[in-house]
């Protein structure tokens, strides 16, 4: 199972990680992943200043944005699976 979390902290929440959250979910769900990958919300991971940050399992990933996410979500996600 590839654990998502995705920052919802002040900063991040300020810079879109609650669309970032949404669109992950349409991408696992859209690729029927969601026996293998579990998303979930976390509170601050500490990058406040380069973005939206999530860590796919133990990897930090930072500057996630709407542009970016897709991406990604095949780099870190699909090329996991």
């Amino acid at each position: 199972m590839i654990k998502i979390c995705v920052c919802v902290g002040s900063s991040c929440h300020l810079k879109g990680s609650y669309h970032i959250i949404k669109t992950l979910e349409s991408m696992i769900k859209e690729n029927n992943l969601k026996d293998k990958v579990e998303i979930n919300a976390s509170f601050c991971l500490g990058e406040c200043t380069r973005g939206v940050a999530m860590k796919v399992d133990d990897e930090l990933v930072d500057n996630v944005n709407v542009s970016n996410v897709k991406e990604i979500f095949e780099k870190y996600i699909m090329g996991r699976i």
